[in-house]
C-alpha cells in the first residue's frame, strides 16, 4: 500500500522546523515532548544552536535514544568553531522550570493534544507566559482531515485527549496572542486533495513569535528565577574550538598534517625517494652547523665548546624550584597528551 503522504507526516514536521532554523539561527531551542530525540538529532547538525534542550514527562523513552545524541569521533578530530551543550530533562510541559527560560525558539511538535484538556490552559500560561521565549512552533492534528485519512475511525492516537478542528486551533492561537503579545502565522505540512483545499493540512501548524521580533533576529527574555522541578538525565557538551585544550591539540595535528604533506611532495618532485633523501642529506651536511649520524637517519647540530659552556651556565643560574616546576609542567602535558591520543 503507497503512503498518503510522501515523504512521511512526521519527516515533514521535522523539516518545517529544521528549515526554520536555517533561516533565523536560533541560538538555544527548547523542544518540549522531545519523546525518541528524533527531532534533536536533526538539530545538533546546525551548529548556530549553542543550547539544544530536550524536555519529556517519560524518562524511559529518553533513555532509550539519549546516548544518540553523543558527538561523532570525528567531531573530536574536526571541531567545529562554535559550541554545542545538549540537556535532556524529565518534566512536565504544565510545570515551571527556569532552565527553560530565555529560548530563541520552543517546538511542540504534536504535543498539545496529548494534554488533557484541563491543563492545557496551565501549559498555554507557562509556555507563553513563564518561559516567554522569542518563537514558538506548534503543531497539532486537524480534525477536519481525519475523514480524508483511511481507516480512522475517531482520534488518530489512542493517547490523543481531543482533536482540534482548523478553527478551534486558529480561536486558541489567536488567544494565547491576544494574552501575551505574539502574532501567529498559520501553515501545515499534508496537502489535502485539490477538490477538498478548504480543509487545510493534515497536521496544522502555527508559528508566533514576538511583537518586536524581525525575521533573522530574537529577543530574549532577561527575568532570572531560581525555579527547578525538572530531573537532568542527559548532558554533553560538544568539542569546540573555543576550549583552549582542544584548539590547541588541533593546531598540533594540522602542523603535523602539513609537514608531513609537505615532505611528501617535496620526495614527489625530487624523483625517486632514496635520490630525494640523499639531495636532502647532501644539503644539510653543507651546513657546518649539521652532523648526520651514521645510518643518516638523525640529524645533530654540533655546537662550539664556547657555546656548551653558556647554556650550562645559564642552566646553573636559573632557579631551582621554578625549573624542576616548568619542566614537570612540560612533562606531564606531554604525557596526557599522548594517553589521549
Amino acid at each position: 500500500m503507497n503512503p498518503l503522504f510522501t515523504p512521511p507526516l512526521y519527516m515533514q514536521r521535522y523539516q518545517f522546523v529544521v528549515d526554520f532554523v536555517r533561516r533565523h539561527k536560533p541560538k538555544k531551542v527548547v523542544d518540549l515532548g522531545c519523546a525518541d530525540c528524533s527531532l534533536l538529532r536533526k538539530l545538533k547538525f546546525h551548529r548556530d544552536i549553542e543550547l539544544l534542550v530536550g524536555v519529556d514527562i517519560d524518562s524511559a523513552i529518553i533513555r532509550q535514544k539519549m546516548y544518540t545524541l553523543a558527538p561523532f569521533p570525528t567531531e573530536y578530530l574536526k571541531p567545529a568553531d562554535q559550541p554545542l551543550t545538549i540537556e535532556l530533562y524529565q518534566g512536565s510541559v504544565t510545570e515551571k522550570e527556569s532552565r527553560t527560560r530565555g529560548s530563541d525558539l520552543v517546538t511542540c511538535i504534536e504535543l498539545i493534544e496529548h494534554l488533557p484538556l484541563a491543563e492545557v490552559e496551565r501549559f498555554s500560561e507557562v509556555l507563553f507566559g513563564y518561559m516567554s521565549p522569542a518563537a514558538v512552533i506548534v503543531s497539532t492534528p486537524n480534525a477536519d482531515f481525519n475523514p480524508l485519512l483511511p481507516g480512522c475511525s475517531g482520534f488518530r492516537h489512542i493517547d490523543h485527549k481531543f482533536e482540534w478542528s482548523n478553527s478551534d486551533f486558529q480561536n486558541w492561537a489567536l488567544e494565547m496572542c491576544r494574552l501575551y503579545g505574539y502574532v501567529v502565522e498559520f501553515t501545515g505540512v499534508g496537502k489535502a486533495p485539490c477538490n477538498v483545499e478548504s480543509i487545510g493540512f493534515c497536521s496544522q501548524i502555527g508559528v508566533f513569535h514576538k511583537g518586536s521580533f524581525r525575521s533573522g533576529t530574537f529577543v530574549r527574555s532577561d527575568k532570572t528565577e531560581n525555579t527547578s522541578s525538572y530531573k537532568l538525565l542527559y548532558n554533553v557538551v560538544y568539542p569546540s574550538l573555543c576550549d583552549n585544550n582542544i584548539f590547541q591539540r588541533t593546531l598540533v595535528n594540522e602542523v603535523l598534517y602539513w609537514a608531513e604533506h609537505i615532505k611528501r611532495k617535496w620526495l614527489e618532485a625530487s624523483g625517486e625517494e632514496g635520490a630525494g633523501l640523499h639531495g636532502l642529506q647532501d644539503a644539510l651536511q653543507g651546513d657546518s652547523r649539521v652532523v648526520l649520524t651514521g645510518d643518516s637517519l638523525a640529524v645533530v647540530l654540533a655546537t662550539s665548546e664556547e657555546e656548551e659552556t653558556d647554556a650550562d651556565e645559564e642552566w646553573e643560574e636559573c632557579s631551582g624550584p621554578v625549573c624542576v616546576e616548568s619542566v614537570k609542567c612540560t612533562v606531564d602535558c606531554t604525557e596526557d597528551w599522548e594517553a589521549e591520543l
